[in-house]
């Protein structure tokens, strides 16, 4: 049996395309195997799928001066020692990495033993990560046509981004169910990345009571994000993280909130969800989510609100956020109308095709 081994942690970004592909993968007679960090969400979300994950050390490389670069560089040759040592058993045909930090190692590995390595970028210019690990990389995958110019000559591949294809078979009612709402409002999701938006949540918290007016809210805040004193508001439901019944949520809501990681906003495309989108700001970021949202508002897709707008002088500039969501709700239609026109690229058959022509 042909064996792939599939990488990519740090966030839900960076393990959800992965967890896309894999039926298809197991469709065309594939093993597959998973490393990720000891404590990243990858571990979680990997192992409810019911596929071997294998642990390995791993450090952030960061753009400014640390401290802990000086430690992290250690726990990065540690994890090439150990990925080294688990391709060595495993003896894969092929690696599928995500990116994130904790691919880096993996990629290293692989490209020393000689193993086929096929990266995938979401964002419009590649992070850190893979810019490290694209020097082993037979192929890199992209998501935007301009992110073309930003990769190795000879390696890159415009592919589209992975969509769980669960998504699009979501049930409205399950969603009304799940947050205890009634199809007499509109309904807004919240959604700030597993790791959560501390901005956009006080931001939304900052201008509840006039949302509620009009609207039922569902939140997912991220991991020990929630305020449990806002439980108790009738049509708000708040959440961590949400998985398995995301799809339902999904097809709950006529309109969502969201950060602008690449492969959240290829989601809403999909879905055809109207949006407005909150880039993480670029004191907080190297600026891809800026760039994301940029090239959505550009098509039609979105609308955004620059993070250092909404948070200006260290003040939730809430009435902004409210009249944005007013405005988005009030053009869904015409949003809706721009992405149905959208040629949505056939992604998770396009990789398919690349990790079959590089399987040794």
């Amino acid at each position: 049996m042909k064996k792939i081994v599939l990488t990519g942690g740090g966030t839900a970004g960076h393990v959800t395309p992965n967890i896309a592909l894999m039926p298809s993968l197991i469709e065309e007679g594939y093993e597959i195997e998973y490393i990720g960090s000891y404590t990243g969400i990858e571990k979680q979300l990997i192992e409810a799928e019911n596929i071997p994950y294998h642990c390995i050390s791993s450090g952030k490389l960061r753009r400014y001066f640390s401290t802990k670069n000086f430690s992290d560089i250690f726990r990065v040759l540690r994890g090439i020692i150990q990925a080294n040592r688990l391709l060595r058993k495993i003896k894969p045909d092929v690696v599928f990495s995500k990116g994130g930090f904790v691919s880096v190692p993996v990629c290293l590995a692989a490209g020393f033993r000689h193993i086929p390595v096929i990266i995938h970028e979401s964002d419009m210019t590649p992070g850190l990560a893979n810019r490290i690990a694209m020097k082993k990389a037979t192929n890199v995958c992209c998501n935007f046509p301009e992110t073309v110019k930003y990769l190795p000559e000879g390696k890159a591949v415009l592919t589209g981004s992975p969509i769980r294809q669960e998504l699009l078979k979501g049930d409205k009612n399950a969603g009304l169910r799940l947050c205890g709402f009634n199809d007499k409002k509109p309904i807004i999701l919240v959604v700030g990345g597993s790791t959560g938006a501390k901005h956009v949540n006080d931001a939304i918290y900052d201008v509840l009571p006039e949302l509620l007016e009009k609207y039922q809210v569902c939140h997912l805040c991220g991991k020990g994000k929630t305020e449990p004193k806002y439980d108790t508001l009738p049509g708000y439901k708040q959440f961590e993280y949400i998985s398995e019944e995301m799809k339902d949520l999904f097809a709950m809501a006529d309109i969502v909130v969201s950060r602008a990681g690449a492969n959240a906003i290829c989601e809403l495309l999909a879905l055809k969800k109207p949006n407005l989108l909150i880039p993480l700001s670029a004191k907080a970021s190297r600026g891809d989510q800026i760039l994301n949202a940029k090239s959505f508002k550009e098509h039609g897709y979105s609308l955004v609100l620059d993070e250092d707008e909404l948070i200006k002088d260290d003040k939730i500039q809430g009435k902004l956020l409210l009249d944005e969501i007013n405005k988005l709700y009030d053009n869904k239609d015409s949003f809706i109308s721009k992405m149905s026109e959208s040629k949505q690229a056939d992604s998770i058959a396009n990789i398919i095709e690349l990790i079959k022509k590089n399987t040794k």
